[in-house]
């Protein structure tokens, strides 16, 4: 696929395949080095005015690199400056340590007292490619950089707050919370897997000079869920279309006291496009349906015989089951039908907790030919797929590929 939306993701591996890719092509690490610190500065100065406060702190590596050339670039446009370097400047090596060179000012020992009356603080210690867990000094600066951003700081990570693994989003013992991260060609995994999402802050992402065309070579399999991924195949209705031709969704409803999520995901069917929209339920909970919206067409469903009828109807584009439907057997078949009908399946709560209950709905979803959606949250997920491990990504795709969905 094309990404002109920047909806690829790189992991940190697949960042550093990019960064020598783009080295291959005549492009330096030290200049991507530049113009990543460049970035961050750029994003501070436009938020900030001259004079202002900002402590840097640095880590040994190319993510402290980059951080270097920030607080160059900010004392260079007058912002007041002081750096703080994790380990000795003399270990620094390759372009961390060119870019450490050219910085003119005082290097302190990255302590808390360095954040000590400061507006910004730049977390330049680690990277994406963290990989292992923060301890120690590391993880006392982590803490320190926290409290102050609590107290009023601005917190801009680089690349990823400090303490999140870009491949997986989670915290490596402890992580920063920042304001913003500034990241680089692309997001990163981390930056939108939870915890490392509630982290980041607001991220933004700098063009450092790696032409797009890397991505071709790379093969990335992670994509961010934003409209730009699917508003392309969105259909678009004719003027003269009919109510069937702008999709028709079935929405399977539990009794009268469980309504609520089905009828919240009907209306969002409706919001989304959708020409028609059937609920299915329980007699007793068609006045509470009906009443919530006029465009619903409610069909009562008191068993299965009546269930299967209305699943069977030819021209139904998609069916939601799961929402508020409830566990007993009349959810059971429910769920059994909807996996064996011809329609697009979207399979949430309720849904999934009968499949994960029962052996045969497992082995009809696992046999189904028609496209599926699965929306487990972490307990739906362990109940389905209670041997399957490993990173989110790792366990969403061994799921993907056992079922087919």
């Amino acid at each position: 696929m094309t990404d002109d939306f920047g909806l690829t993701l790189l992991d940190p591996a697949e960042m550093a395949l990019a960064d020598r890719l783009t080295a291959d092509g005549g492009i330096s690490g030290l200049t991507l080095m530049d113009s990543a610190g460049y970035a961050v500065a750029d994003d501070i100065c436009a938020r900030h005015r001259q004079g202002t406060r900002v402590a840097v702190l640095c880590g040994p590596g190319n993510n402290g690199g980059d951080g270097f050339v920030a607080a160059r670039v900010l004392a260079e446009r007058g912002f007041v400056v002081r750096l703080g370097l994790l380990g000795e400047r003399q270990r620094l090596t390759g372009d961390a340590a060119a870019a450490a060179a050219r910085f003119r000012g005082t290097v302190e020992p990255a302590a808390p007292p360095v954040l000590h009356l400061a507006d910004v603080i730049v977390d330049a210690l680690f990277g994406a490619g963290l990989a292992r867990d923060l301890d120690g000094r590391a993880a006392d600066l982590v803490e320190a950089i926290n409290v102050a951003g609590a107290a009023g700081a601005s917190v801009v990570a680089v690349d990823l707050p400090s303490g999140i693994d870009g491949r997986t989003g989670e915290i490596r013992g402890v992580a920063v919370r920042a304001r913003r991260s500034v990241t680089f060609f692309r997001r990163k995994p981390g930056h939108l897997l939870m915890p490392g999402r509630a982290r980041a802050g607001r991220v933004v992402v700098a063009d450092i000079g790696i032409r797009p065309a890397v991505l071709r070579s790379i093969g990335a399999r992670a994509f961010a869920n934003e409209p730009p991924l699917w508003r392309a195949s969105w259909p678009a209705a004719a003027i003269a279309s009919h109510n069937y031709a702008r999709g028709a969704v079935l929405v399977a409803s539990g009794p009268i006291h469980s309504s609520g999520a089905a009828r919240l995901a009907a209306a969002a069917a409706l919001h989304a496009g959708a020409g028609i929209v059937f609920v299915a339920c329980p007699p007793d909970a068609v006045p509470v349906v009906a009443a919530y919206r006029a465009a619903f067409v409610v069909k009562p469903t008191p068993d299965e015989a009546a269930y299967g009828e209305v699943v069977g109807e030819r021209r139904l584009g998609a069916i939601v089951v799961g929402p508020g439907l409830g566990t007993d057997e009349r959810g059971a078949g429910i769920v059994r039908m909807s996996l064996e009908g011809a329609a697009a399946l979207v399979l949430d709560a309720d849904g999934l907790t009968l499949a994960s209950r029962e052996p045969r709905l497992m082995e009809a979803l696992r046999s189904r030919a028609a496209p599926t959606v699965l929306t487990p949250h972490e307990g739906e997920f362990a109940r389905l797929f209670p041997d399957v491990s490993g990173s989110k990504l790792d366990r969403v795709r061994a799921a993907a590929g056992s079922t087919g969905a």
